[in-house]
């Protein structure tokens, strides 16, 4: 009984190990000695224990280098970002420095500056300095491009498993936005460049012209002064003065000093006193080389009073042989050769056709009445001016009808700016007097 109970004993167990043998598994339980980390048995296991635990060392080496590349990498960007920002803001306050229209009042401009001062400096006010600042300024900003594209061409480095440095370049989208936004930028500032550039030329051209305009202007002064300086003292005012023509001869008359630029238009006006009959004659005429009749006022015989532009001729609705003071004035452009005639300040008549587009031809010679056959001469005497003359002035231009009024009611004083009525500009010549007068007083006791 005991040897059967011992064979079925040895039976089963035999049958264990085997059934363990062929699936392979085997359990080994070992008492874990006071303070020992949990684990496997110790022996001949203790090498693939420490194994394991080493590589779990670099794998978590390796997890905390990643995460600070990535928050490295995440600064970079954030950088990038705000360095293309404080770029945009520059380029937009460059735009508004520059596109500021000069009319801003002070305090706007007190404003604006503050608004972009610690930025990129003010910028000067004078277009060569602004580019200059501009040229400095985009020399900086390229530095920091070329220095932006070079932070995007490095990779960053990151530490593999096994500690050994791998590449790791930026995102190609964050590459090709910086590429883009750094040719835009450098797009922007060229073309800021390029307007200075013009807008520096327009001003100088516009400083020139104004120059030239301000010399000019300075020059008739300096002219109007010297000529006051050397006029007759006798008269209370150099313009205060008449020319008497007491006989129909052709040996009395005046001469205006000086000639006549090319002109387009032209408003003539004067004072005139005259009972001559028939026909006053001729208060004035121009004559230039080649034409004595380059402009003529005349009243011969008893036709009326004509107004000859080019030898061409246009009769004015001008009445003017009473014996008293009156101003008339005479306008005429080249464009369809368009006149008018006024007469104490009322426009009386207006015509067209009269040497349409003929400009008045320059260096000729005015004659205070007389009619002039050859330049400066060959007077006829059936055609001399009888009477007195003042006032006698000419513009380039087509004056207003209010600017007319007020020289005929004496309530406005404007010279010729070709031809002003002044003492030292007049001579006269074959028993002719210039004689002092006060034309508004002596027009107020006739009437």
């Amino acid at each position: 009984m005991l040897v059967l109970v011992v064979g079925l004993l040895y039976l089963f167990s035999g049958r264990t190990v085997r059934s363990q043998d062929a699936t392979g598994s085997r359990f080994v339980c070992n008492a874990i000695p006071p303070g020992a980390e949990p684990g496997c048995g110790f022996g001949s296991t203790g090498n693939r224990v420490q194994s394991s635990s080493t590589v779990e060392d670099e794998l978590r080496n390796t997890i905390i280098h990643l995460r600070e590349t990535i928050l490295q990498q995440k600064e970079t960007i954030v950088s990038h970002q705000g360095t293309i920002k404080e770029l945009n803001s520059k380029l937009v306050r460059c735009e508004t420095a520059a596109e500021s229209p000069p009319g801003k009042s002070r305090g706007q401009g007190s404003r604006r500056k503050e608004y972009v001062k610690n930025t990129m400096g003010d910028l000067p006010r004078d277009p060569g300095d602004t580019i200059d600042q501009l040229g400095k300024t985009m020399q900086t900003l390229k530095g920091r491009l070329e220095n932006l594209e070079q932070s995007v061409r490095l990779p960053s480095t990151n530490v593999s498993a096994g500690g050994v440095s791998a590449l790791t370049p930026l995102p190609p989208e964050l590459r090709e936005l910086l590429r883009q936004r750094l040719g835009g930028l450098e797009s922007q500032l060229l073309r800021k460049v390029d307007d200075l550039e013009q807008e520096k030329s327009r001003l100088y051209n516009e400083t020139a012209a104004h120059r030239q305009r301000t010399e000019s202007t300075l020059n008739s002064l300096l002219e109007r002064i010297t000529e006051l300086e050397k006029s007759n003292n006798a008269f209370k005012s150099p313009e205060d003065f008449k020319v008497s023509l007491s006989l129909r001869t052709n040996y009395l008359y005046g001469r205006i000093k000086k000639s006549l630029p090319e002109m387009y238009a032209f408003t003539v006006c004067m004072w005139l006193k005259s009972s001559a009959i028939p026909g006053i004659g001729t208060p004035f005429s121009y004559g230039v080389p080649g034409q004595a009749n380059e402009i003529v006022l005349i009243e011969w015989g008893n036709n009326p009073i004509e107004l000859l532009v080019n030898d061409k001729v246009a009769q004015l609705p001008l009445s003017v042989s009473d014996g008293r003071w009156h101003h008339i004035c005479i306008t005429w452009t080249t464009r369809d050769g368009f006149w008018e005639a006024y007469q104490d300040g009322e426009r009386l008549g207006t015509g067209d056709n009269l040497a349409p587009w003929h400009p008045i031809k320059p260096g000729g010679v005015i004659i205070l009445g007389q009619e002039q056959d050859i330049v400066g001469g060959r007077f006829d005497a059936t055609q001399a001016f009888v009477g007195e003359l003042s006032q006698f002035n000419m513009w380039d231009r087509v004056l207003r009808p209010v600017d007319i009024m007020g020289l005929a009611n004496c309530s406005a004083y404007m010279p010729g700016n070709v031809v002003p009525w002044i003492d030292a500009n007049v001579e006269v010549f074959g028993g002719a007097s210039k004689v002092a007068l006060e034309i508004c007083e002596d027009r107020a006791f006739d009437s």
